[in-house]
């Protein structure tokens, strides 16, 4: 049998698969590095993107609080406006109170009384006078007491003076002053 040497024709074959491998290789690699170039500049454009929306996002929140702080302050205004409307009613309504104030105590003030000095804190009065007698001052109680406009008459001091020949009782009396909100809400 004759014998046919073989070796030179694997020899080739060997490196024709050497250099297909290489090539192969090689073209591996190049793939590898395409994708992992590809996937770099997808995941870039992705955060990139990312980023745009968060800074939209950070511009939409500056603006809405912006407009926060804006209806933040106009509401405070309007607690002042409103504030400011109250006094004025409250004005309003109290004005003729001091008229029917002078007036309920130029009425209920006996023959013999005279005062010298008068103060209101709120709703609250003093009178200070003098008055013929401690009698005239127990009068003056009474009608008082008897008022629609005036109520709770307390008597803190009459004290009995001599001036000349002639007697007096220093007096000063607290009443409380009937307003128009306290008519409504026992109305109510």
């Amino acid at each position: 049998m004759p014998r046919i040497n073989l070796l030179p024709w694997r020899e080739e074959e060997r490196k024709k698969r050497q250099y297909e491998f290489g090539v192969a290789m090689i073209g591996a690699v190049v793939a590898a590095a395409g994708v992992v170039i590809l996937t770099m500049f997808a995941y870039s454009g992705m955060i990139s993107a990312q980023e745009a929306r968060n800074e939209r996002l950070r511009a939409e929140i500056a603006e809405i609080e912006k407009s926060i702080e804006e209806i933040d302050s106009l509401e405070r205004q309007k607690e002042r406006l409103l504030a400011r409307m109250e006094i004025i009613d409250q004005l309003q309504k109290s004005r003729p109170e001091i008229v029917h104030l002078f007036d309920e105590l130029s009425r209920q003030l006996p023959e013999g009384v005279y005062l010298t000095g008068m103060q209101q804190r709120g709703s609250r009065v003093e009178l200070r006078g003098v008055a013929q007698s401690s009698t005239r001052v127990s009068a003056l109680m009474r009608q008082i007491d008897s008022s629609e406009w005036l109520a709770d008459p307390e008597v803190e001091k009459v004290e009995t003076t001599t001036e000349g020949s002639a007697r007096q009782a220093e007096f000063v009396v607290y009443l409380r002053q009937v307003r128009m909100d306290d008519d409504l809400e026992e109305a109510e």
